[in-house]
């Protein structure tokens, strides 16, 4: 009966290690490399632009995001209104992305446009390993007070660029999972 006993337990060990776990929540992503190396990607997609010369322009104007950064009034803002700007900003700017991934017909700036879209989504899901509540802006924000009109792809890629290096920087700077706790 021992015998058994201990064969029941040894089998209780393994299944316990070696049992699917529970779905934890995203661990928060703080390391700054992260938006770095998004940065660096977006700056491969603006390089790539400007060596382009065919099948690389926008069929019509877009809204984009404005990148310029008024320090008093950003500081001013709580963290969910400075959520709502990033958001709304990477919003806009997969919006102008996609309408672009239809218009351009060059294959090597199409991959880097492809790859620029997948970091976007990538960036939001860091939003979420970060507790940043998820915000989708209306349908009206194109008009919205905050934005400008593009009618180049690289000026699309140049915003997209100042975009993450301003203010999506300035958030995940400030998030508040990030900071340590000082007693």
């Amino acid at each position: 009966m021992l015998r058994k006993t201990g064969l029941f337990a040894l089998l209780l060990i393994v299944l316990e290690w070696t049992r699917p776990g529970l779905p934890s929540p995203l661990r928060p992503i703080c390391d700054l490399r992260v938006l770095n190396h998004f940065i660096q990607e977006a700056r491969d997609a603006e390089v790539a632009m400007k060596s382009c010369r065919e099948g690389c322009g926008l069929l019509e104007s877009v809204s984009v995001p404005q990148t310029t950064v008024n320090f008093d009034d950003w500081e001013k803002k709580n963290a969910l209104e400075q959520a709502k700007e990033v958001q709304t900003g990477l919003w806009l700017l997969q919006q102008a992305l996609s309408l672009l991934q239809t218009s351009v017909t060059n294959t090597a700036l199409n991959g880097h446009i492809d790859n620029t879209v997948r970091n976007l989504l990538s960036i939001n899901a860091v939003l979420r390993s970060l507790n940043i509540q998820e915000y989708t802006p209306p349908a009206t924000a194109v008009a919205q007070e905050g934005t400008w009109t593009v009618s180049s792809v690289a000026e699309l890629l140049q915003v997209h660029v100042n975009f993450l290096r301003g203010k999506v920087r300035l958030l995940l700077l400030d998030a508040q999972a990030c900071q340590q706790d000082v007693s």
